[in-house]
């Protein structure tokens, strides 16, 4: 069961990292490193469900152009636009 969660995490790290925008790399891939060890299996399968939607919408959502996604739970979607992305 361990090893299937740390599988996850790695390929999620991954995911985050390698979307396809260098911005959206930077942003996610900070927001998942950052947080990645504190979820729950319910947040990662969350996390993964996030990961899906494309960097076009997730950069409108963090910056305020649009208000909500459908897709993923309104606390994880809280948690990302309350992340303070630091170099």
């Amino acid at each position: 069961m361990n090893n299937d969660i740390d599988n996850l995490k790695k390929r999620l790290i991954y995911r985050s990292q390698y979307r396809g925008t260098k911005e959206m790399d930077k942003l996610i891939g900070n927001f998942v490193q950052t947080n990645i060890d504190k979820f729950d299996e319910n947040q990662l399968n969350e996390l993964e469900k996030f990961l899906e939607i494309d960097d076009d919408t997730l950069y409108k959502f963090y910056n305020n152009q649009i208000v909500e996604i459908e897709i993923v739970k309104s606390d994880f979607l809280k948690l990302f636009k309350e992340f303070v992305y630091k170099r």
